[in-house]
């Protein structure tokens, strides 16, 4: 169980983005949705070394430069509201978005549209939500995505921002978790043990992506983002 966690963690930060948010859903069938956001960061962060240096030559420049100190700045917001911020709502919000995103996407299919252009407007406002999102329970990947996939980039570099935008939040989650929820001794050895699973993950997920067409890479990210989604509505008004 969480072998499988942690590899779907290493496939996101190979490029496959909103996969790694089914890790803390499949880890809370064994643990509390708490200890399994805790005990997932390390092996989030591990990852982000090996994809980072994966991608390290793929990346959307005027994006980082707005989604990093944005990033940044939703995951201190979570922080200051976590104990205020009801983790449902936040679900709940998450998953709406990313499910309207691709009905929008799919029905209008037929349409020619543009590629959006980095918006520093835009960018504040999705980046920060990702990072609160991601402090919250991991799922900053919808809000990332709505920003981003309206650009239409390259699969490697839409892959390589995601990767490179997530990697700093996560490093930024590092001090805030460790305030909010100590990590034992006995998490650290559990998150030690999935690694290696998540670094073949990683290097599983970066072979796919850049071996899948650019059709087919975008289309399973959208119908992995619907999934996530619908999974997060689930979980939102689940008893």
């Amino acid at each position: 169980m969480f072998g499988v966690a942690a590899f779907l963690v290493g496939l996101s930060k190979g490029g496959l983005p909103a996969i790694g948010m089914l890790a803390v859903p499949v880890t809370s069938l064994a643990m509390s949705p708490v200890k399994a956001a805790t005990m997932l960061l390390p092996i989030y962060v591990l990852s982000d070394v090996v994809a980072v240096w994966l991608y390290r030559k793929d990346f959307s420049a005027p994006n980082l430069r707005v989604l990093i100190p944005a990033g940044i700045l939703g995951v201190l917001i979570g922080w200051l509201l976590a104990s205020v911020v009801s983790d449902r709502a936040v679900t709940f919000l998450i998953g709406g978005l990313g499910l309207a995103f691709c009905l929008n996407a799919w029905l209008r299919r037929g349409a020619l549209t543009e590629p959006a252009v980095p918006s520093a407007l835009r960018g504040w406002f999705w980046g920060s939500l990702a990072g609160f999102t991601s402090f919250i329970s991991h799922a900053g990947a919808p809000p990332f995505q709505m920003y981003v996939l309206p650009q239409k980039l390259p699969k490697a570099v839409f892959a390589g921002t995601a990767t490179i935008v997530f990697a700093v939040i996560n490093v930024a989650k590092i001090l805030p978790y460790q305030l909010l929820r100590p990590y034992s001794t006995q998490v650290m050895w559990e998150a030690a043990g999935l690694v290696p699973f998540a670094l073949v993950g990683t290097v599983v997920g970066a072979f796919l992506t850049r071996r899948l067409s650019d059709r087919w890479f975008f289309l399973f990210v959208q119908v992995s983002l619907f999934l996530v989604s619908v999974k997060l509505i689930a979980s939102a008004i689940a008893p």
